[in-house]
């Protein structure tokens, strides 16, 4: 290992705590892993996490590469950043609450036991998870200030930092995938219980209103 024994018990304690907390990446493989199908949830959850997990090395690379530091000492880069990420998560909020939308019942009309178990919206494909999920983390201005600030102060200055940042992201990248996908199953399980419709709508309605109120406050901070 490149990196000494106790900064990488220190760096594990840390970023375990990190993948933990809920946060926006969190709350979209949910969201995902949620909709369409029971057969496609785990798989959009899942690939979801991957698109996640594939930013962790972007930024870790563009940490490495001084990028990210040059990116937060110059202001109108990192407002661009910001407003990009403000506005992607305000369009995903959106489309919750488009998904609820399209999910409310007529009115008048007699429920049905189909609508406890019918898929929320038509599948999409593992791409568009993919992508979704790559774009929440590369566009969060907090996972790249995180990089920057936190990483190097458990990169040993004597040896390879880029190789350092890299394996530091690849042991993100592991413990992410396992808490976010265990997520996804548990979501998935709980659909089979069967959820009504109208469980799933005001579902939908919150996490939207979540995404928007992120997006709106990370544009004002």
């Amino acid at each position: 290992m490149w990196i000494p024994t106790d900064l990488f018990w220190a760096y594990l304690v840390a970023i375990s705590l990190l993948t933990v907390t809920p946060g926006v990446d969190t709350l979209l493989v949910m969201r995902n892993a949620g909709r369409g199908g029971l057969q496609s949830g785990l798989r959009d959850g899942c690939v979801t996490s991957i698109g996640i997990c594939c930013g962790l090395f972007i930024h870790a690379t563009l940490s490495a590469l001084g990028i990210s530091v040059l990116l937060v000492e110059t202001a109108w880069a990192f407002t661009v950043l910001k407003w990009a990420g403000a506005c992607y998560l305000i369009w995903l909020g959106l489309s919750s609450l488009r998904q609820a939308i399209k999910c409310a019942p007529d009115r008048g009309a007699e429920p049905h036991p189909a609508d406890f178990v019918a898929p929320l919206v038509k599948p999409v494909s593992a791409r568009v998870a993919f992508r979704e999920g790559l774009l929440s983390n590369v566009l969060n201005p907090k996972t790249a200030l995180f990089y920057m600030a936190l990483l190097p102060q458990f990169i040993d200055p004597t040896g390879n930092a880029f190789q350092q940042s890299l394996f530091l992201a690849a042991v993100h990248f592991v413990l992410a995938m396992g808490w976010q996908c265990g997520l996804a199953v548990l979501v998935v399980k709980s659909r089979r219980l069967g959820v009504s419709q109208g469980v799933k709508r005001t579902l939908n309605a919150l996490t939207g209103g979540f995404f928007i109120a992120m997006g709106a406050k990370l544009a004002t901070q």
